[in-house]
């Protein structure tokens, strides 16, 4: 964890993502990545020249029907507030619409109703588990089948709500956090598409190329981190 602790504090003093008595909502889903970005946020807050408080807030995509009573417990040991936010996303995604490549509208739900509970909850910023590996198969993502050259970005204000989001994990990569979360109670994710979708694509495509291409990984996020270096025609 220490590792990572260094890589998010660098993350929120290059991109300035926290100001003294922000109160930060985390979309703490239970998945491993956003357990890790709760433990990491929960340990600098203790020491960061900065002070912040923290809400971790879970939408369970079941009505309120999950467990997720571990998921508590580990907030409750590092004295952070835990919400559970009921909502019927699953319902609509594979029972009413039949959506096939489910994630991207899966995600704008889950954001909608995670911003919409952080205000509720006296927030004014909400912190995502966004790693390195999602900015670069974001950016592919948006290259092969939306023929933009386009990531998300480290800080990013929502108009509709007052929040911004924050994604303290820009700099870490997924092989760290999956490190991280091994002692950690991971929510598991009965999502049908999982495994089947574009992103999915894109992860094992880049994976693919690992072997051939030393660290292509790091050195695509240092592309997308160092907008000096693009040359591209205008």
């Amino acid at each position: 964890m220490q590792k990572i602790q260094g890589k998010v504090r660098k993350a929120l003093d290059q991109y300035k993502m926290i100001e003294n008595g922000d109160k930060i909502a985390i979309g703490l889903s239970g998945g491993k990545d956003s357990l890790v970005l709760t433990k990491a946020l929960a340990s600098l807050r203790r020491y960061y020249d900065k002070s912040f408080d923290l809400v971790a807030i879970t939408v369970d995509m079941h009505d309120g029907k999950s467990d997720f009573s571990a998921i508590s417990e580990f907030c409750a040991e590092l004295g952070v507030r835990h919400e559970i936010v009921p909502s019927q996303i699953y319902d609509i995604l594979f029972n009413v619409r039949h959506e096939n490549n489910p994630c991207s509208l899966c995600a704008r739900l889950r954001r909608a109703i995670l911003a919409e509970s952080a205000k509720k909850f006296g927030c004014n910023k909400l912190a995502l588990g966004h790693h390195a590996n999602d900015l670069i198969e974001t950016f592919f993502l948006s290259l092969f089948y939306e023929s933009r050259l386009s990531t998300f970005l480290p800080v990013t204000p929502m108009d509709r709500t007052g929040i911004t989001v924050i994604r303290p994990m820009l700099l870490v990569f997924e092989k760290d956090t999956t490190r991280a979360a091994r002692d950690l109670p991971v929510f598991h994710n009965d999502c049908p598409a999982n495994k089947n979708t574009q992103r999915e694509f894109i992860k094992n495509l880049l994976q693919s190329i690992s072997p051939d291409i030393h660290q292509v990984h790091e050195h695509i996020l240092s592309a997308l981190t160092h907008p000096e270096r693009n040359h591209l025609i205008k």
